[in-house]
């Protein structure tokens, strides 16, 4: 009797506390001991909560509560938009005195600054390793694509978790992250569904994935994954193209994040396929090209070096480099020869305007949230220099080459009405990849000549950069992307992440050069290695 008496007392005090709980406040005092982000330590990610630092008592009432304080990013944090093309010469867009109207690159020189000494790896996936690790390409296991990884250290293709991706930092310390576009870092044996999904953007620190996953893919009817899943592309909507539906995609998550969450920054990391091979286009826009390209690769390259000089993006007592002797001179072809050529030239030039025209589509949107004063936009035209893989005479399909099938000028020419459609895998003779890396000598692949190797770079930031359109001339390289955005952050290179040490981040911040365009490169030691 007496325990049943104690329990039934027990039980009354519970529920006389819970009813003076709801009869006082719904709130009850709460301890703000872990709001402030200055007692986190971001060196170790994730990021450790503090103890409890309330009090239990007997009643609710004589408590005070104390719930886990969510990560936040550090006050004042930008938004990051990280733009990366595929393909794309240092003379090809009009940003860097290019023949191709790009005017969302022009937007961002415009507002920001431009890189004219910056440097990729001469390849994708070395590249992009790099450009989301801040660690040399070979340090990522990756110094060849991932088709072509072999048991050899820095070849393997496997990307070492001490090198943690700049979205893995962002998202522990309280970003938003997706990724849109072009993944070439998966190695070829996991990029089925049977996994392992560790090294897909979604394992790699980006909460979204949409894109394809491999070199290249059709504009019209992608090989995309969601995430991991794979989607069946839109077959039947012949108006469906790759860039518009991506930009449509990013722009929805943007606005989303706004409406949302607009305390918390976003990290988007958005790369198309174009302008690799295949070269589709809407035909509306390879209409626009029609006879622009007609004087030949030889004259573009000079036009372009011309204003170039103008532009002040190389000096004005600077001398063009010759054209190799392995590259025919335009005057050397015949009729038919420069009709097919030009078209092809043509229908690169439609594909990357289409694809800078979605990423103008991209900043309209941010610039339409309020945002954009306070956003970090680097734009970087290309992983590497033009590519050079469309052989003398061009492509209808460029799996051919790949494959080292030979296919008569004949054939190709016969479809000439067809390039840049749904029905073509094409790509541009080597002629007009060399057009396209003026000033420089040679083209992708070549990691020992800056045709291969150097890319147009803009970054805006209105907030901060005030030399609008200024040209800065510090040499940099793409692994120093990774730190440039953690010290607009006011993040540090953490030392630990998910339990696994970190080895030290290989490149430097840029941030420097911002406010100061005769300031020294910080950058005094780079290598290139290829194949």
């Amino acid at each position: 009797m007496t325990k049943k008496l104690a329990n039934a007392t027990t039980l009354a005090a519970v529920a006389l506390a819970a009813v003076t709980f709801l009869g006082t406040s719904c709130t009850p005092p709460v301890l703000n001991a872990q709001e402030e982000p200055a007692q986190w330590d971001r060196s170790v990610l994730p990021i450790q909560p503090k103890p409890f630092a309330g009090h239990v008592g007997l009643r609710t009432g004589e408590s005070i509560l104390d719930f886990p304080a969510e990560v936040s990013a550090p006050e004042g944090a930008p938004n990051v938009l990280l733009l990366m093309p595929d393909d794309v010469g240092f003379g090809a867009s009009s940003a860097f005195g290019g023949p191709i109207p790009t005017p969302a690159l022009e937007r961002i020189a415009d507002a920001g600054v431009r890189y004219n000494q910056f440097h990729t790896t001469a390849l994708c996936s070395p590249t992009r390793s790099a450009l989301i690790t801040g660690r040399n390409h070979h340090s990522n296991a990756t110094g060849v694509i991932m088709e072509l990884g072999t048991g050899f250290p820095g070849y393997n293709s496997l990307m070492p978790k001490k090198n943690g991706s700049i979205a893995e930092i962002l998202k522990q310390n309280g970003y938003n992250t997706a990724w849109y576009g072009k993944n070439h870092n998966v190695p070829d044996w996991h990029s089925s569904q049977a996994g392992p999904f560790d090294l897909w953007p979604t394992g790699l620190g980006f909460e979204q994935f949409f894109g394809f996953i491999g070199g290249d893919t059709s504009q019209f009817t992608p090989a995309i994954f969601d995430g991991t899943r794979p989607v069946e592309p839109p077959v039947d909507d012949e108006s469906y193209h790759l860039d518009a539906d991506m930009a449509d995609r990013a722009i929805t998550y943007i606005r989303e994040q706004n409406a949302l969450a607009p305390d918390k920054p976003f990290f988007v990391y958005y790369a198309p396929g174009t302008a690799h091979a295949p070269h589709h286009a809407p035909k509306e826009w390879i209409e626009k090209f029609k006879g622009q390209f007609d004087q030949g690769w030889d004259k573009v390259r000079a036009e372009t070096f011309a204003r170039q000089k103008k532009m002040g993006i190389v000096p004005k007592d600077a001398a063009l480099t010759p054209r190799p002797d392995q590259i025919r001179a335009w005057d050397s072809l015949n009729d038919e020869q420069k009709e097919l050529y030009a078209r092809m030239m043509e229908v690169y030039a439609a594909a990357l305007a289409h694809m800078d025209h979605q990423i103008n589509r991209i900043l309209d949107a941010v610039e339409a949230t309020g945002e954009m004063d306070n956003t970090l936009v680097i734009y970087l035209m290309g992983d590497n220099g033009a590519s050079a893989e469309g052989s003398p005479d061009g492509l209808l399909n460029e799996m051919t080459f790949f494959n080292n099938i030979p296919v008569p000028f004949e054939d190709t020419y016969a479809r000439i009405d067809e390039l840049g459609g749904p029905n073509t895998f094409g790509h541009y003779p080597v002629g007009w990849a060399h057009a396209m890396d003026t000033p420089f000598q040679w083209t992708k692949q070549i990691a020992s000549h800056f045709g291969g190797t150097r890319n147009g770079l803009a970054i805006a930031w209105p907030k901060v950069i005030e030399d609008k359109g200024g040209i800065r001339s510090q040499f940099h390289h793409v692994i120093d992307i990774v730190p440039t955005i953690l010290e607009a952050a006011e993040l540090p290179a953490p030392n630990s992440i998910n339990g696994i040490a970190q080895s030290p981040i290989e490149g430097v911040s840029m941030t420097y050069s911002f406010g100061d365009a005769k300031a020294p490169s910080t950058r005094r030691t780079q290598y290139f290695e290829m194949f």
